[in-house]
């Protein structure tokens, strides 16, 4: 004789019915690996993949470091600035859409970089590589997975974030490698049909997004608008912590050579610095992404701040060997831990309804603050006589988020239940 009572659900500790574990779906894990390969192949517009390109362009167009370096940070602010625009198209149209569309202009200006004659041409080819590729297109992906993965999306946000940091890390020697067999020219238009033949199919093959999940937190339905997120403290304190590990973070990476060239490394110790950089930063953003739909964010807020300004500080007292290296650890550490958190915070606690909005004005601040970060540095290093003093009073940057970030508390809607970190008051 059949029963047709329900089976009971597996007690939790606590006494309450507790629901069968969810499996990862086909489909959850292509959206993720689709998600990483987009953000490898942003790496054109990356700091890493142009750097390869600042010398043979130096040689082919007669300019100096000083004016491409200015390029760069034109280019940079203008492809900053556009960010919110791209954030409300996220928001208006199909994001797997605004993706092929993103790509095709990418492609086309790198296959326009080719043709580049002065530093104006060049100018302008790095606003759109920068305003494209290291912007629109991170800013997009990104965006679509927080809204096509409701189940485990912080660690959907990490695996990805972790595929397109270990591609951009690789790709300055597979570039270097390119550039040396074809030319600069060539290299460009194979990374503009690179982009073209792998992002589109990529795109197509992020799912459309779940149905939202009740449990306490804003649902897509009910997501906040940019107006009402910007009046929280922690939309300040999430953009505060992005956009300090990336004006430190880059300003740290583009004077790497000469910051520990400073300590005694020679150039290519100085340069094997980013081995275990990379290392660490793949294990943090992992880590995290397994951790942050169960804890709180602020603490892996707090955690990449206290190791950001803990790189800077290390500053003064790296030399050759194992110190060396643990400076390495804990700037990729830096880093790595914030990767995937914002979008994952900012899903968390505002809906998706209009995350591509309040995630665009994140992203224009961040793409800002990596174009100020070497520029402040080298200028520090310039009065100061050498990088130890200037760093050590950047390291104070980072402190002030930290304490910010343990004073915020979470964003609560009036008549709304509140989102706190385990899930929201009942």
């Amino acid at each position: 004789m059949t029963s047709t009572e329900p089976i009971p659900l597996p007690a939790s500790r606590s006494g309450r019915a507790r629901p069968p574990r969810r499996r990862l779906s086909i489909g959850w894990w292509t959206t993720v690996a689709a998600a990483g390969l987009i953000s490898v192949m942003t790496a054109p517009g990356q700091t890493a993949g142009l750097s390869v390109f600042t010398d043979p362009l130096i040689d082919g167009l007669g300019i100096d470091r000083t004016a491409i370096a200015l390029s760069y940070l034109i280019g940079t602010l203008i492809g900053a600035a556009a960010q919110p625009l791209v954030g409300r198209a996220v928001d208006r149209w199909d994001v797997r859409h605004v993706i092929v569309a993103i790509a095709v202009v990418f492609a086309g200006i790198l296959f326009a970089l080719s043709l580049v004659a002065d530093v104006i041409g060049l100018t302008a080819g790095f606003v759109g590589v920068r305003l494209t590729g290291q912007g629109a297109l991170s800013l997009a992906v990104t965006t679509a997975v927080s809204r096509a993965v409701v189940h485990r999306r912080g660690l959907a946000l990490g695996i990805s974030a972790a595929i397109g940091s270990a591609g951009i890390s690789l790709a300055p020697i597979a570039l270097e490698r390119l550039i040396a067999a074809v030319g600069i020219q060539a290299a460009w238009r194979w990374e503009a049909l690179a982009v073209l033949v792998l992002v589109i199919p990529a795109a197509l093959l992020i799912r459309r997004p779940e149905a939202p999940r009740q449990d306490g937190r804003s649902s897509p339905a009910e997501g906040w608008t940019l107006a009402e997120a910007r009046r929280t403290g922690m939309f300040w304190v999430v953009t505060a912590a992005v956009g300090t590990t990336s004006m430190l973070g880059t300003a740290l990476a583009f004077h790497q050579i000469a910051v520990l060239g400073e300590r005694g490394l020679s150039p290519f110790e100085a340069a094997a610095n980013f081995l275990p950089q990379t290392v660490t930063a793949l294990v943090a953003t992992l880590g995290v992404g397994a951790l942050i739909d169960r804890a709180d964010p602020r603490i892996f807020l707090v955690f990449s701040m206290l190791s950001m300004a803990g790189a800077l500080l290390m500053v003064s007292v790296v030399s050759t060997g194992w110190p060396a290296i643990a400076y390495g650890l804990v700037l990729g550490c830096a880093g790595g831990s914030l990767r995937g958190v914002e979008a994952a915070t900012f899903a968390r606690y505002y809906g998706v309804a209009h995350i591509g909005t309040i995630r665009g004005v994140t992203w224009a601040i961040a793409m800002a603050a990596s174009a100020l970060g070497p520029y402040a540095l080298a200028l520090g290093a310039e009065l100061a006589g050498g990088f130890a003093l200037p760093s050590a009073v950047l390291a104070g940057i980072p402190l002030c988020v930290v304490i910010a970030a343990s004073m915020v508390r979470p964003p609560r809607r009036r008549g709304t239940i509140e989102a706190g970190s385990g899930g929201g008051r009942r």
